[in-house]
């Protein structure tokens, strides 16, 4: 039998000299975790007691006696009927997230009743129809069907996450699963061949492996789970070529999003997708480390060394980090710490370290079931992480990632007390992209009050033809003007200009022209200046711009800004009093402009659990103008608090 052969030459084909068959360990040794059977590997360390085993207890305990959730077919279809994505992902991902809280205690107990609910989880997972989220199969465009069609199996992210599961499972409980459940592990097997192993040697037109150019993080994402089954459950002699020959092949899918990371590291789609992304790249190189012996080695490579960085450099303070595109600004705070702190030891970054191990409390879990059995396995498993030791967060005082043209500012470094500045330039055909060339965000101790709003909870229209028309991807709700009643459109040809960055002690500068943004508007240029000046503690946002035909500046030129929290509206100014209890901001402008504040009511979950209920959009007119000032200060100086 012949498979596909790699041709794409990056930066792991260079670091990967040996051919895979010839480093790749034995199945039951490929990854980097013991068997439950191993109890003197779990009892060292306090593995088996390790924090958050009594958390997955608690929940499991309390779930055993009741059904387990079920992905309803009427709910997969309504994808295609009302946009409706979370019904179906809902009760699948509670049913996966039982399993993997069912598999870490048949592990740690090796008790029977936790053993026959892993069964009953696995034999489900593998009569589901289809492993693939609804909204990303391409059946109703190949088949017409609203429903998956069985024999043409579409590997998403969602079918990624179940072989992976299933390759875990498999690798920790083997003998367990062998003698209460004979012939499980080959019905595992013969799922994970149809359902991943063949489609993904068959069909190279899947879109993640980014043959187009265009990588994005499903591309990590899908390549390390594949690589995770095809190591455990490719396991049978006539399996060897095979095997060698998908592991290949996804590093060399893998090898394309490597090389279209950046020198800086620096993550387009931002810090929220960065987990998803990049750390499923460090996460899988970490697996293929461990399964080769260290023959394969990408701790050379600089990108993936930057990228390592990259959630430190995006940190505002607390839970609060720099959201663009659709990140949320405040995410959920139990993110896979143990992956950053591992990529962290593993290419010497003690600044990406320290943020992980400031997440390392002693009360909390050491990792949990949210984002996949792999990640909550290799959490509770690791050492060097059960031992770390809480510190503080780096907060480096400027970050300037000149890829994706982003800015930050703080007063100090090592702290969030006062204000941050960040801003971006860029382009409007980023990944998840909206519209918001040029805009910024002022945070008071690490707190945004002028924000991005982030994203609501996606539906089919998210990723469709209308997904401008969602009020949260339109320039009109970022922090930059609407240009002769135009706002900007979506597309990498509208993009910034000059994006340039002076850091300094005294003070740090972010300039860009905006005018390459409005293509429709006229404008010879918008010149921004967004500057973060230590010794005043203010910031200042400078605008400057003229038109082609050299006309004045019209009616429906309006500059917005999307502020957080209580606005009292002034003559010439705002007082802003944050979310939380906050420290209060003052923004001031020219007297002579007749602000407007209207106040937008969120309902959308994504939305209400970071900024509460209603965020507020300030409408600043810039008629007969060709330039404007903003100031932003706190209400009491920093050095007048405690």
């Amino acid at each position: 039998m012949s498979f596909p052969s790699p041709v794409f030459r990056g930066p792991l084909a260079e670091a990967f000299t040996a051919p895979a068959a010839t480093v790749l360990r034995d199945p039951d040794e490929a990854l980097p975790l013991r068997p439950a059977t191993d109890r003197d590997t779990w009892a060292r360390g306090g593995i088996i007691d390790a924090p958050g085993i009594e958390a997955v207890r608690s929940i499991a305990e309390a779930e055993r006696t009741t059904a387990w959730p079920h992905p309803r077919a009427s709910d997969a279809a309504r994808v295609h009927r009302d946009g409706d994505r979370t019904a179906w992902e809902d009760a699948a991902f509670a049913r996966q997230r039982r399993l993997s809280r069912v598999t870490a205690l048949a592990a740690v107990t090796l008790d029977e009743t936790w053993i026959d609910e892993v069964v009953d989880g696995v034999v489900m997972l593998c009569e589901q129809s289809s492993w693939c989220w609804p909204a990303h199969d391409d059946s109703f465009r190949m088949h017409g069907s609203v429903l998956a069609t069985v024999t043409d199996p579409f590997v998403d992210l969602g079918a990624g996450e179940a072989v992976a599961q299933l390759a875990w499972i498999d690798h920790l409980l083997a003998s367990a699963l062998d003698e209460r459940a004979p012939g499980l592990r080959a019905r595992v097997r013969h799922e994970a061949r149809t359902r991943i192993f063949e489609p993904f040697l068959r069909r190279r037109d899947w879109h993640w492996i980014g043959l187009d150019g265009d990588v994005h993080n499903w591309n990590p994402w899908i390549h390390g789970n594949i690589v995770v089954a095809a190591l455990r459950l490719l396991d049978q002699p006539d399996e060897g070529e095979e095997r060698a020959a998908i592991i290949a092949l996804a590093v060399e899918g893998l090898d394309r999003y490597v090389a279209s990371l950046p020198a800086d590291g620096a993550i387009d789609e931002g810090y929220a997708y960065w987990w998803n992304g990049a750390c499923r790249a460090l996460e899988v190189l970490d697996v293929l480390a461990h399964a080769t012996d260290g023959a394969w080695d990408a701790t050379g490579i600089g990108a993936l060394r930057e990228t390592v960085a990259f959630p430190h450099r995006s940190h505002l303070g607390g839970d609060w980090y720099v959201n663009h595109a659709d990140g949320q600004a405040r995410p959920p705070a139990d993110q896979p710490w143990h992956a950053l702190h591992r990529a962290a030891r593993r290419f010497g970054d003690a600044d990406a370290a320290a943020l992980a191990a400031s997440h390392r409390l002693p009360a909390a879990p050491a990792a949990t079931e949210r984002e996949g059995l792999g990640r909550l396995l290799r959490g509770l498993t690791d050492p060097d992480w059960l031992a770390a030791a809480p510190t503080e967060a780096p907060l480096p005082r400027d970050v300037w990632l000149p890829s994706t043209q982003v800015f930050l500012a703080r007063e100090s470094a090592g702290t969030p007390r006062g204000l941050a500045l960040v801003a971006k330039g860029g382009h409007n055909g980023e990944h998840h992209n909206h519209n918001d060339v040029g805009s910024f965000v002022i945070a008071v101790d690490g707190v945004p009050v002028i924000v991005d709003a982030g994203r609501p909870t996606y539906t089919a229209a998210t990723f469709g033809p209308d997904r401008y028309d969602i009020w949260t991807m339109q320039s009109a709700w970022h922090n930059v003007p609407v240009v002769r009643g135009t706002d900007q459109p979506p597309g990498a040809d509208a993009a910034a200009r000059d994006a340039a960055a002076v850091i300094g002690d005294d003070r740090s500068v972010f300039s860009v022209d905006l005018a390459g943004a409005y293509p429709e508007a006229g404008l010879a240029e918008w010149r921004r200046r967004a500057e973060l000046d230590r010794d005043a503690a203010r910031v200042e946002i400078a605008d400057d711009w003229r038109f082609d035909d050299g006309a004045s500046t019209s009616d429906d030129t309006v500059l917005h800004l999307v502020v957080a929290g209580d606005v009292d509206l002034d003559t010439g100014a705002a007082l802003v009093r944050p979310i939380a209890d906050g420290r209060a901001v003052r923004v001031r402008w020219p007297d002579d402009i007749d602000a407007r504040a209207e106040v937008r009511d969120l309902d959308d979950p994504l939305l209400t659990e970071v900024w509460g209920p209603r965020l507020t959009r300030l409408a600043l007119p810039l008629a007969s103008r060709t330039t404007f000032r903003l100031t932003v200060e706190l209400d009491t100086p920093t050095e007048d608090t405690p």
